[in-house]
């Protein structure tokens, strides 16, 4: 049976929307992804989260508009970081940081667009501020992408900042 017959044959209280995209689960408390879908944001509860952070504007053309209620509707915590793509700033690691540090003892999906803010912002927080292994922290970031301009810039300048001996390029 072909998968669109299949989809169209399985009742919809069945049907399972599909993940978002680069979806990379860190640890037990932090998965990474790009944009979900509203459906599978709302279900986020039930798999366990508490809590959302979401690293792009809220403007940008693939958004999901309704996201914060969404989230709110469920009762997790919901946190918008606006960072620009073409443009992010140690304030926005140091933002980042204090939110996750805050939201530490909850379940939280970090996401942007397509995961390239949130892989590089957790591998930031995971080896500044948990101080756990850079190149381990790293493989999640090069699941998904490869930093460069001026990403590629921040996560140096971040890390020599935090004198963390890593040449992830």
């Amino acid at each position: 049976m072909t998968a669109w017959l299949l989809a169209w044959a399985m009742p919809a209280a069945l049907a399972v929307p599909p993940e978002p995209p680069n979806l990379v689960a860190i640890s037990e408390r932090i998965t990474t992804s790009g944009q979900p879908s509203a459906p599978w944001l709302e279900g986020l509860k039930a798999q366990g989260f508490e809590a959302v952070v979401y690293l792009a504007p809220p403007t940008v053309s693939d958004a999901v508009r309704e996201e914060p209620l969404i989230v709110a509707k469920q009762g997790l915590v919901f946190v918008n970081i606006p960072i620009r793509f073409d443009d992010p700033t140690p304030a926005d690691v140091d933002n980042f940081a204090a939110v996750m540090t805050a939201l530490a003892p909850r379940k939280v999906l970090v996401h942007c667009q397509v995961n390239l803010r949130a892989s590089s912002m957790v591998f930031l927080y995971r080896t500044i501020v948990k101080k756990e292994d850079p190149d381990a922290a790293y493989d999640s970031v090069r699941r998904v992408w490869t930093p460069e301009g001026p990403w590629k810039r921040l996560i140096e300048t971040q890390l020599r900042r935090h004198g963390i001996a890593f040449e992830p390029f």
